[in-house]
């Protein structure tokens, strides 16, 4: 049995709403109410946008004992695929837009009732003398089911065990209080532009906090000024949970940024460039987090210092036989495959050199789409942009192509830059301009997406 949170005091702080805190006392209340209005059987799918209310939900199903599944959506398509695949299925939400019954399963509205007494003595009970730690959860218990963010293929999906997420967790926690030269994050405040529903998202800020003894907004502010406000309304010291995409959009926007203490970073890798603009803008520390849903959080570099990634605890990787690369030990109980090229320096240390699905050849040479996305957005003027290969070539002749959101640029000079970054096979021989690029909530861009460009423009 592991405990459900790493909070010492059953009054301290583990979320705040709309500027206002919510002690661990009243998420255990209101987790134990909602347990009560949940079906005898599950999974749950829980597609809550209040990161409050999704925290709510999942301990309700932990209490329950239901695993959760973490959609990458909560399209029609999706809902009846999970439907399909998961007997007894059914969601909880706190979007009044979404039907109350959704593709063929029960939909329930995660509503924050008023305290009971009932209720709270049943906490303070379970709690025992004001520890939160009490409250237990089995660690083979399933505690989620994370899908894949289907940027390299179809969504597939991937079931965590509670003690394989505490293990992840605790790692990261620790990691990021020694960067932060804390003791431990016991008072972080966390504030994410991610969904919590993205393995990145979900750890990084609800289970971060739960696990890691801190606190999370329960917003997910998208635009640079709610960013900044959702930053401004929670104390220090406080840390912005982000992507490149969104981080650069933050940074381009030129308003006044509160310190904010700590920035992670993930799900694409960052310029040095950028990180040391995030450094000064917003006077923190920078880190960002390597890693992919099959394995969960790998590694942390500070960007600003080195290329280098350190991997967490036990975690070590190494070469596979085939060559591709392998990481274990720690919380991956099984050796799992990496999607990505690494340059291997020791077993905890090594740099990370693209995807492997991006690594491609254009007239006998090679390079990566990361790293032609790199210098096209180092361009002064591209606000966003994206190279894309057709797969679909009909003379035999591959020809990069260039999706390039750039306000004041024509083609001509996109082109003009590439050429003086770029050796001459790599330069698009076509740059399409467009007002934004079909990014995911997470800043992802798809295959699909990127393929569905090329159909309409090319």
């Amino acid at each position: 049995m592991i405990p459900l949170l790493a909070h010492s005091d059953a009054d301290s702080v583990i979320a705040w709403r709309a500027g206002e805190p919510v002690s661990v006392r009243a998420l255990l209340a209101d987790a134990s109410r909602q347990a009560l209005t949940l079906p005898a059987q599950g999974p749950m799918v829980n597609l809550c946008g209040d990161r409050y209310r999704f925290a709510v939900s999942l301990v309700a199903a932990l209490l329950r004992g239901h695993l959760s599944l973490l959609p990458p959506n909560a399209l029609p398509d999706t809902l009846r695929r999970l439907a399909h695949q998961h007997p007894g299925l059914y969601g909880v939400t706190d979007d009044a837009g979404l039907d109350a019954d959704a593709a063929g399963m029960p939909l329930h509205r995660v509503a924050l009732e008023p305290r009971s007494a009932q209720i709270d003595a049943q906490i303070d009970a379970r709690i025992d003398a004001g520890q939160p730690a009490a409250v237990m959860i089995p660690a083979s218990q399933m505690a989620a089911c994370l899908l894949t963010s289907g940027s390299t293929g179809s969504p597939t999906p991937h079931i965590k065990c509670w003690g394989t997420l505490v293990t992840n967790i605790r790692a990261e926690a620790q990691r990021l209080a020694e960067m932060l030269q804390r003791p431990s994050l016991h008072g972080l405040t966390l504030v994410a532009t991610v969904p919590a529903q993205h393995s990145y998202g979900f750890e990084s800020s609800v289970l971060l906090a739960m696990l890691g003894g801190c606190a999370f907004d329960a917003g997910r502010p998208f635009y640079p000024a709610d960013i900044a406000l959702a930053l401004d309304r929670v104390p220090r010291p406080r840390a912005l949970v982000t992507t490149p995409f969104h981080l650069n959009t933050l940074l381009r926007a030129g308003i006044p940024l509160p310190t904010t203490d700590l920035v992670l970073c993930a799900t694409a890798p960052l310029s040095p460039q950028l990180a040391a603009r995030a450094e000064q803008a917003l006077g923190g520390t920078l880190v960002e987090i390597y890693g992919c849903t099959e394995a969960g959080q790998v590694a942390t570099r500070r960007t600003v210092l080195s290329e280098v990634w350190h991997t967490f605890g036990e975690l070590a990787v190494r070469t596979a036989p085939d060559d591709t690369f392998i990481v274990e030990g720690g919380h991956v109980a099984q050796a799992t495959p990496l999607a990505d090229v690494l340059q291997i320096e020791d077993p905890s240390h090594f740099r990370l050199l693209g995807r492997a699905t991006d690594l491609i050849r254009v007239a006998g040479k090679r390079s990566s789409l990361g790293h032609l996305n790199y210098h096209l957005n180092s361009i002064a003027g591209v606000e966003d942009g994206a190279f894309w290969l057709p797969d679909d070539v009909d003379d035999g002749v591959v020809r990069p192509i260039a999706f390039v959101v750039a306000p004041g640029l024509d083609a001509g000079a996109i082109i003009a830059a590439l050429r003086a970054r770029l050796e001459a096979v790599f330069v698009p021989r076509r740059v399409v301009l467009l007002a934004a690029l079909p990014r995911e909530a997470t800043g992802k861009l798809t295959v699909a997406a990127l393929r569905q460009l090329a159909q309409a423009h090319v």
